[in-house]
């Protein structure tokens, strides 16, 4: 049995929890929790138990409720109940409202409790199998898209590296929720401008005005990117946030819908306050210069997400500049400007955090094609 698969039992009977102790003590890790008050904390405190086991009347809240309570905080942990009162709606309230895995009945023979035991723990452990797999193949297939973007259009590419990092810190200023998730969607924001010809993208970036023809394409490029995402599992709100990316907190820009406001994915508000820092530093601005245009625009942003960025700036005003030779660059600096062949080929664009993948990147670039050294980059004080 695996260290992490503890078993929490719940009864308001000290005496119950007590011969429990006693009876598996020895064949599983086991805590115990008096009442469902204590149960809560207990789940609180340690969020990975593989198995709760609940009696069903209990004073303050019956044990659905309370298990109830315990999906919500670890979805999943196995829950099931054991009692004395074994009617049969309090069997079905159990299984529809809980999604109790057993309903087991007082007194429970120790041999019938410990196969319940072991049966639930084998869910568990199938439970966690699948998510792995899952994640193992959604990390695949996000890793594929990147890739894919730095070979197709490494302007896209390189303006997605450098917004993760703005995007991630803003998100943990805001208290995002799902960090991975917010740092995906930054990664995966500029997948949509695979339908964009190289030069379109620079000149975006560096502010120059598009043909009608161009307009249009990168108004479809948040959509695209959206369709392209959604049909990876798992991926649904990742899509929504970049298919709003480019969408104004009065409501205004696209998609063109009566979304507004706070019903905007936060995602994308944070999204569209970095993106368009991005453009205007990347067009020759300072940052404070840069914070004043989007302060300007009315109706644009969600100030909440702009005072983030304008914190998140001022941070990073505790860095160290610093030129080295490539092979004392470390994870985590900031390329500082422009890397370069020894030919004048952009390399690696200016901002984006080093990474292991980019620092094998700029190895391989040695090897080949020469870098031009020293580099320079930020580094946290």
């Amino acid at each position: 049995m695996s260290i992490s698969e503890k078993i929490l039992f719940v009864d308001d009977d000290p005496n119950i929890l007590a011969s429990f102790k006693r009876t598996l003590r020895k064949r599983y890790d086991l805590d115990t929790a008096v009442g469902p008050e204590e149960g809560l904390e207990a789940v609180g405190r340690y969020r990975h138990y593989a198995l709760v086991v609940s009696d069903l009347r209990m004073p303050v809240m019956d044990g659905i409720q309370f298990l109830s309570k315990v999906r919500d905080i670890s979805p999943e942990t196995i829950r099931m109940i054991l009692t004395g009162n074994a009617d049969l709606q309090a069997a079905i309230d159990a299984v529809n409202r809980g999604n109790i895995f057993r309903f087991l009945t007082k007194p429970c023979p120790p041999e019938t409790l410990q196969m319940a035991v072991d049966a639930g723990l084998q869910q568990y452990r199938l439970i966690r199998a699948e998510k792995e797999l899952l994640e193992k193949t959604l990390r695949g297939a996000i890793r594929i898209l990147t890739d894919v973007l730095s070979l197709v259009n490494p302007e896209a590419y390189g303006r997605a590296s450098r917004i993760r990092r703005y995007v991630r810190d803003v998100g943990a200023r805001i208290g995002y929720p799902k960090a991975w998730q917010l740092e995906t969607a930054a990664m995966l924001s500029q997948i949509g401008c695979v339908v964009l010809p190289e030069d379109t993208l620079k000149k975006i970036y560096h502010g120059k005005d598009l043909t009608p023809e161009e307009s249009q394409l990168f108004r479809m490029y948040p959509s695209v990117g959206a369709d392209l995402i959604a049909k990876i599992p798992r991926m649904e709100e990742i899509s929504e946030i970049i298919a709003y990316q480019e969408k104004h907190f009065d409501g205004s820009g696209i998609p063109k819908d009566d979304r507004s406001g706070e019903t905007i994915p936060l995602g994308s508000r944070i999204l569209k306050v970095v993106l368009d820092f991005d453009a205007l530093e990347t067009r020759g601005l300072p940052r404070a210069a840069a914070m004043n245009h989007l302060r300007k625009r009315s109706g644009h942003y969600d100030p909440a997400v702009l005072e983030a960025l304008e914190e998140v700036l001022g941070d990073e005003a505790r860095f160290q500049v610093k030129e080295l030779p490539l092979q004392e660059l470390q994870l985590n600096m900031i390329v500082g400007e422009d890397v370069v062949s020894l030919k004048g080929v952009l390399l690696i664009a200016k901002g984006q955090e080093i990474t292991p993948a980019l620092l094998e990147r700029l190895k391989n670039f040695s090897r080949t094609v020469g870098v031009k050294e020293p580099i320079r980059v930020l580094i946290p004080v």
